[in-house]
């Protein structure tokens, strides 16, 4: 039997480690008597064994057990007077000595089983730690993988859906050409119809162009997620520029108060971003058609990380902040189409390119006070970037 399974059962029976003491006390005694018959001078050691065998595998009461024991039994048996405990004023010292040394041998010898079993224990736990922490890993691996697995399947479904949103769309872009033509010649060719079937004509035709720019923004949005990203220097403020230029060309008979900031050179897609750019200023000057006069306000706010955040303000309709999640969703819009004319695809489109660049796009506002949005891209962080950016 392995000395530690011997130990863990004595340890769940009391009764069975004041025995195993016993025993071990009575073994010394009959070695002793072996020793003394073939006269060796030394007859403690067998007693010492016994109180160390007896504490190492029993702990402190069988220790003290087989020290009374052994002390009883050397001072009837070996200490003159035998066969009494009355111990001689000659052999007092030399049974001190004995005494004090198997004293000595079972305080060792516990404080060595108690560090034994700390030692056990911690590795016991150390084990249980270990076995715990595979099976953490084990775990984590199996996420990762199930995340990985998901990812490519939410990647090949997203592809799945910009094919079909494509395909969707031109195919529906030569119907309509048909629906649009054929109305206009009925149109053009029926002097007949009156006024309610030229009012029933024309509703065909505003709805199939309706339809029409609708696709086309489609279209466009699907493009987007198809295309590759083509990142170069980009000089935001030239872009900005451009883009401001030709709106105000568009809208020469309103009264706009334009803000704008310098900007600076960010690493990005330029095409990509002058549609970020046409979007958002065009829903800024659309926005604030019921004014008298709009401000709109374009700049770049400061942070901290390595990212640049440019934001586009007005004081238009602006729209409820409960309703901000809704904002950039395809086909969401939180105007009535009388109001203000648009899909519902552009904030969505914004999100997608500024999403490309690693980037986040933001709203705040509130109804009738106007809104802002923001958007970031990453910095110009080599030294050559930075030197264009001064410039």
């Amino acid at each position: 039997m392995a000395p530690w399974n011997l130990q863990s059962r004595m340890a769940r029976s009391p009764l069975l480690c004041y025995g195993f003491s016993v025993g071990c006390v009575a073994i010394a005694m009959g070695l002793a008597l072996v020793f003394q018959q073939y006269r060796f001078r030394e007859l403690a050691p067998p007693f010492n064994l016994a109180i160390a065998v007896a504490t190492w595998y029993g702990g402190i009461g069988p220790s003290v057990l087989a020290l009374v024991l052994s002390i009883a039994c050397f001072d009837y048996l070996f200490s003159p007077p035998i066969y009494s405990f009355a111990i001689s004023r000659d052999d007092l010292p030399s049974f001190f000595v004995f005494m004090v040394w198997a004293v000595l041998i079972a305080s060792f010898t516990e404080v060595r089983r108690r560090m034994e079993d700390d030692l056990s224990h911690a590795r016991d736990r150390l084990q249980i730690e270990v076995e715990h922490r595979k099976q953490q890993e084990g775990e984590i691996r199996k996420l990762n993988q199930e995340l990985t697995n998901r990812a490519a399947e939410l990647e090949s479904s997203n592809k799945e859906l910009e094919s079909f949103a494509y395909s969707v769309s031109h195919d529906l872009r030569a119907p309509l050409r048909h629906v649009v033509g054929y109305s206009e010649l009925l149109q053009k060719n029926s002097p007949s119809f009156d006024d309610k079937g030229h009012r029933y004509i024309n509703t065909i035709l505003e709805a199939a162009k309706k339809m029409g720019v609708l696709i086309d923004d489609l279209l466009a949005f699907s493009r987007i997620g198809r295309a590759e990203t083509k990142k170069t220097l980009v000089n935001l403020g030239d872009l900005l520029r451009e883009v401001v230029t030709e709106i105000q060309q568009e809208a020469t008979a309103r009264e706009i108060g334009w803000k704008i900031s310098a900007l600076p050179v960010c690493y990005g897609d330029r095409p990509m971003l002058r549609v970020v750019l046409v979007n958002l200023v065009s829903n800024a000057v659309k926005f604030t058609r019921m004014r008298m006069r709009a401000e709109i306000e374009i700049g770049c706010t400061d942070r901290d990380d390595d990212d640049l955040e440019v934001f586009v303000r007005d004081n238009g309709a602006g729209f409820d902040m409960r309703y901000a999640n809704k904002l950039f969703g395809v086909f969401q819009r939180l105007h009535r189409a009388e109001e203000f004319e648009g899909t519902g695809i552009g904030l969505a489109t914004v999100q997608r390119i500024i999403h490309r660049h690693g980037g986040t796009v933001r709203a705040e506002g509130a109804v009738e006070q106007g809104a802002t949005f923001y958007f970031s891209l990453p910095r110009a962080q080599s030294p050559e970037l930075r030197a264009a950016s001064a410039l």
